[in-house]
């Protein structure tokens, strides 16, 4: 059975593109077939994956959510491009920002990507969707087609102010959209655990959420090379297989391998 991940917060800069190149790439590497769905019009999960002209490309998941929303033929393999590292991925692009403004005006305006996800499902064992970092109508309907949410959050007081928001938005969708969402947890990210800040920060969001919402007890830490791997268009995997910032993206595959299986 399939499990989609939607990666989302709605503030910037706090690793989910990061974290869902790493998570796709790891459960690749772990024998699933793994589908990365770039739900963000900055397009930076196909530029982090090699891809590095986004807007030049014909095809994207714009397109075919403009195919469904105008009930016209698509086939859920079309615009799929392959990476190196074993996972597929279907690559977003500025298309996204005109699509953002088009669903206002669509009938069940918050459930298209659910048809493009629904037959993909078919096909693959997870599929990883990386959102932009706001709360539209995009990151909406990426919430409505997961199964589950995984929160990055990055270790600082503004990023752990966003998530009572996003926390709330992610409730309003299982209750209207999609009963079955879960959280799969909040990921703390940008760790620098030689300060007594993150320390804080770390024990104010277990403080705050872990009695109702999990909280990974491995968090990733503060890493130059994470920030290179956009630029080289790989994992961690590849590109420092043995830093600690790759070592923790494994731990929180099995974490998901656990409940994928």
């Amino acid at each position: 059975m399939c499990k989609v991940i939607s990666v989302a917060n709605q503030k910037g800069g706090v690793g989910k593109t990061v974290t869902a190149v790493n998570l796709a790439v790891g459960l690749a590497r772990e024998g699933k077939k793994v589908l990365a769905i770039d739900n963000d019009p900055q397009g930076s999960l196909t530029i982090s994956l090699g891809y590095n002209e986004p807007d030049s490309l014909e095809y994207s998941l714009a397109t075919v959510m403009m195919k469904i929303i105008n009930d016209e033929p698509w086939n859920v393999e079309d615009g799929i491009l392959h990476h190196s590292e074993g996972i597929d991925l279907m690559p977003g692009n500025i298309d996204l920002s005109g699509l953002e403004i088009t669903l206002t005006g669509v009938m069940s305006r918050e459930t298209v990507l659910r048809e493009y996800v629904k037959e993909a499902r078919k096909h693959y064992d997870a599929i990883i969707l990386d959102c932009m970092p706001s709360l539209g109508m995009m990151t909406i309907n990426a919430l409505a087609c997961a199964d589950s949410v995984l929160i990055p959050c990055s270790v600082g007081y503004l990023p752990l102010k966003g998530l009572q928001q996003l926390i709330k938005t992610i409730g309003r969708v299982k209750r209207q959209l999609n009963p079955g969402l879960e959280i799969e947890g909040i990921l703390l990210t940008m760790v620098d655990n030689r300060t007594n800040y993150a320390k804080d920060i770390i024990e104010t969001v277990n403080d705050a959420y872990a009695d109702k919402i999990r909280v990974f007890q491995f968090n990733i830490p503060m890493s130059v090379r994470a920030a290179e791997t956009s630029a080289e268009g790989s994992s961690l995997y590849v590109y420092d297989p043995n830093g600690k910032a790759s070592n923790a993206y494994m731990e929180l595959v099995k974490e998901i391998i656990r409940k994928v299986d």
